[in-house]
């Protein structure tokens, strides 16, 4: 429930006259008479719906009770119905007497009968939730628990024929047994308090999510009726229920039935005696309490007989004026024994059902009938007929024929008017036009209605046909943000609900934000129950129920893991997860959960380093955010002997629903040559992760230490540091900045940058980058690399002639890496190694093919640098080609026998041979010099 629930003082009812009537008609008409949007549409065809199943519909309106239950056994796992439900509020078990309304002379004179056991508390669980809230207010409780009673009690065997008895006696008893455990009884058997509330209204609808999670810091405090602080209202609308009990458990178990009356009997004289009304927060305050009274007195009567009860009702003075309960109705008789009842049994005045009661009882006293009938006449909007002809009041309808009593949940009040019609007609059998408006009416909230779908949640869904959605409640929305709009969907079907309702243009809006049309609660049930039984009984027959109901929901993941990139370099990876513990049936705290991150390290100890050169950090934990404990992390632990390792991140210990949030990085030291050698890119964990949230099952979650969504890392074995299973050709890229004009002009500066851009790691030393230039008649060239992060003794160039020179170039600067300079893990590089060539005389650099002075302030992509990868072009375009003859060991331009000795004496050991020697030895290029390239030299050489 959003706000104060919306109600029409008892006042409204006092209606003598029919000029007043008509006054108050057209008052309240002007209220609610508000065109629809000048957008809605009716639904096409609306009239020709004609799925009507009230055996479906009794069914079903059961089952919301299931979802309004408080206490430990309301859990699926208790004996609960409905598999999205647990146990709630299970301190009301033990609520301290402290957290009670209860004056501290009260608690210290009676404290032994409040608190026998000694311990400071009280037992005051069970009961329902009210509505979309979790307060057990007192009036809609006792008036809800009393009308599913009567309804019960007048058409029993519809639920016995849909199988439906035992669930509908389990509902009752369950509010009997709260409200028997909720009072206390001196030894006399005189009442001294009765708990007619648990909770507290404001503080509760601040909050807006699951009962299973209700948060311990919104109290629950427990409001009493005694002799200080009286609630004869409450107290009266309790009794009647007891008296319900007590007709319905008296043959099946007599004793709890005698228990419910003798309590019935004591709470109705504790309720005369001590006459004041319940306060319930400014939610449910009643005006006056003679109708609850007078409700009590009538059941009391047909419990015992005692004429004594009625006579509290209807009892007169020597002058005839009424001195019972009827004087707030009929204050004077001598002007008019009679009452226009224009308003309709519900949680705030009981007078339709008390004078339907009475009309049952004592069907001899006309003025019964006459307000009984009249009543339901007036309601029926003229369907039914007054029985007198010139009577011409009644209701006025809506355009397609609904009775709308009040905007705020009509559903309820037009229901309510149902059951009376029904009950009516029970004891009136020629009154068939009763009959035939209350099936009317439920016609309507079934679908047949410009709206086009049912009010009633979930009716129909087994044939596809729609119903209200976005109920205004919280247990089947579902949300862990405290926010109505989140999810847009309501996780649970709330079967058997009646929403709010239409309003007087018979317009609705289905959003669990708009309460007066959306709402849904006890209350609103309670006499629907009853006029679904009664329908079911007199146009019910051949109908069934849904069978196996209620459906099983689809199960989801309860716990996984999301993750995205939130930044990476060459030497770092950030990765956020996010934890979830998305329970829904039933939604509950986790205090278990733990997830592992796995990570390989396969780049750093094939360059000598090893775990200790992995720095991890912590970069935000939500925990700490939300002012609870940190998480518990621990690791790094090695997985396998293939580089694999893994941290655990343990948020044991911590209450969590939804999500938790963590971001970690890792970042790796510099090698010994001052390289970086991180690649995120073989690492478990990290794989198809993105820079956008997605569930990945590469973080596996865990329970309690029980592995219970995603994949462990499958154990690796070690590799030969020379193999890698990564069969993509290597790739790299060169980055390039010109340097100063010297002023003598005899030295050419430059700086480049080469970075692994594939996926392969790569040797430097089988790396080299060729700067084409013109020697202008220089032959004393040099080379001197001034900086490099692997060491300048590890670079090295040689300057080359082209034999056949093209303009631009008549020479290369290879630059090429020592065996020990490392190695380029995929995405690394080698750092701005600049270097310059020298001479004796001047260079002119205008005509060099790789110089570019458009580049001298920041390093950009230049393709007339050249690059290799055991002698095969993976950057730039040269100016000329400059291939390797496969085949010529020694370099000359030709094969010959030289190249077949060297290669032979290479195969036995003799000599060693260079890196560019070795390339050009493998003469079929297979990537590996062996006796075959011997062999095919030796067949070129014969060929010859």
């Amino acid at each position: 429930m959003m706000s104060n629930k919306h109600k029409f003082i008892k006042s409204l009812s006092l209606i003598l006259t029919a000029s007043v009537i008509a006054v108050q008609l057209f008052t309240a008409g002007a209220a609610y008479a508000e065109a629809p949007p000048a957008t809605f549409t009716p639904a096409e065809n609306w009239e020709s719906y004609n799925y009507f199943n009230f055996a479906e519909a009794l069914q079903k309106s059961l089952y919301f009770y299931d979802a309004e239950k408080c206490g430990a056994e309301a859990g699926y796992d208790k004996g609960g119905r409905l598999e999205w439900r647990g146990s709630c509020h299970e301190g009301d078990e033990k609520i301290p007497l402290s957290n009670t309304s209860l004056s501290k002379a009260f608690i210290d004179k009676y404290r032994d009968i409040l608190d026998p056991d000694g311990d400071g508390t009280m037992d005051l669980h069970g009961g329902f939730h009210d509505a979309g809230d979790h307060v057990r207010f007192g009036l809609p409780q006792s008036y809800t628990a009393g009308t599913l009673g009567w309804g019960f009690y007048e058409f029993r065997d519809a639920y016995k024929a849909i199988g439906e008895e035992e669930h509908m006696l389990e509902i009752l008893r369950y509010f009997t047994d709260t409200f028997l455990r909720c009072s206390f009884l001196d030894k006399n058997g005189n009442m001294i308090a009765f708990c007619y509330m648990v909770g507290e209204g404001d503080a509760d609808h601040c909050y807006w999510g699951p009962p299973e999670l209700y948060p311990d810091n919104i109290p629950r405090p427990a409001d009493f009726a005694t002799a200080e602080t009286p609630g004869s209202d409450v107290c009266a609308s309790t009794a009647a229920t007891l008296c319900t009990s007590y007709l319905i458990f008296k043959d099946s178990d007599p004793q709890y039935a005698q228990k419910c009356l003798t309590v019935a009997k004591a709470m109705y004289d504790f309720a005369k005696k001590y006459r004041g009304l319940a306060k319930g927060d400014g939610y449910y305050t009643s005006d006056y309490d003679e109708d609850e009274l007078a409700w009590a007195a009538a059941w009391l009567y047909q419990c015992t007989g005692n004429m004594n009860y009625i006579k509290d009702i209807d009892s007169v003075d020597e002058k005839g004026n009424y001195t019972g309960y009827m004087k707030r109705i009929i204050p004077e008789t001598y002007n008019t024994n009679t009452w226009y009842n224009s308003w309709v049994h519900c949680w705030d005045a009981v007078w339709g059902g008390t004078f339907l009661k009475l009309n049952e009882l004592l069907p001899e006293n006309e003025l019964f009938d006459f307000i009984a009938r009249w009543n339901v006449e007036y309601l029926s909007g003229g369907m039914a007929k007054h029985k007198d002809p010139n009577d011409k009041n009644y209701a006025k309808p809506s355009p397609a024929g609904y009775t709308m009593i009040n905007g705020w949940g009509s559903a309820r009040y037009n229901t309510a008017a149902q059951l009376s019609a029904l009950v009516y007609m029970k004891n009136h059998p020629d009154r068939t036009d009763f009959g035939a408006w209350a099936k009317n009416q439920m016609e309507y909230l079934m679908g047949r209605n410009p709206m086009g779908y049912s009010y009633i949640v979930g009716y129909g869904y087994e044939q596809g046909l729609p119903s209200v959605q976005h109920p205004h409640h919280r247990a089947a929305h579902g949300s862990k943000t405290n926010s109505m709009n989140d999810p847009v969907e309501h996780r649970h079907i709330l079967w058997g609900a009646l929403a709010g309702g239409p309003d007087v243009t018979d317009y609705h809006i289905d959003s669990t934000t708009e309460y007066a049309y959306n709402e849904v609660a006890v209350d609103y049930n309670a006499a629907f129950v009853g006029a679904c039984a009664g329908l079911y009984k007199y146009y019910g027959q051949g109908q069934k129920p849904i069978a196996n109901f209620p459906p099983k929901e689809a199960r989801t993941d309860d716990y996984y893991c999301e993750a995205r990139v939130e930044r990476e370099t060459k030497d770092s990876t950030q990765i956020v997860l996010r934890v979830h513990n998305e329970s829904s049936q039933p939604p509950h705290y986790e205090t278990g959960l733990m997830v592992k991150y796995f990570f390989n390290i396969n780049e750093l100890l094939e360059n000598g380093q090893s775990i200790d050169d992995v720095i991890f950090a912590i970069e935000y934990d939500e925990q700490i955010s939300m002012q609870q404990e940190p998480i518990t992390y621990r690791g790094p632990f090695k997985w396998d002997d293939a580089g694999t390792y893994y941290y655990e991140f343990d948020w044991s210990g911590r209450k969590i629903y939804g999500d938790r949030e963590l971001q970690i990085s890792f970042r790796a030291k510099q090698d010994s040559n001052y390289l970086t050698h991180w690649d995120s890119s073989n690492d478990y964990s990290r794989k198809n992760v993105t820079g956008t949230y997605a569930v990945t099952k590469n973080v596996p979650v865990y329970l309690n230490g029980v592995l219970v969504y995603g994949e462990e890392a499958p154990k690796l074995e070690p590799q030969d540091p020379h193999e890698n299973p990564d069969t993509s050709p290597a790739a790299i890229g060169v980055t390039y900045k010109c340097g100063a004009i010297d002023p003598s002009k005899n030295t050419i500066r430059a700086a480049i940058n080469i970075k692994n851009t594939g996926s392969v790691p790569v040797n430097l030393s089988d790396i080299k980058v060729r700067y084409w230039f013109t020697r202008d008649g220089n032959s004393d060239n040099s080379f001197t690399c001034e900086y490099a992060v692997c060491g300048t003794d590890k670079v090295m160039g040689k300057i080359n002639s082209i034999s056949n020179p093209v303009t631009g170039a008549d020479s290369y600067c290879e630059i090429s890496f020592a065996d020990s300079a490392g190695k380029l893990a995929p995405g690394a590089s080698t750092g701005n190694m600049p270097f310059r060539i020298e001479s004796t005389a001047a260079y002119d650099q205008t005509n060099d093919y790789s110089y570019n002075s458009k580049m001298a302030s920041e390093f950009g992509d230049n393709n007339k640098i050249s690059a290799y990868v055991k002698g095969e072009l993976k950057y730039g375009t040269e100016p000329v080609t400059t291939g390797y003859l496969a085949g010529d060991v020694d370099g000359s331009g030709t094969i010959d026998a030289i190249d077949y000795a060297l290669l032979k004496s290479y195969m036995l050991g003799g000599i060693q041979l260079d890196s560019e020697a070795l390339i050009r030895a493998d003469a079929n290029k297979d990537g590996a010099v062996n006796v075959i390239d011997l062999a095919v030299i030796k067949k070129y050489l014969l060929e010859q």
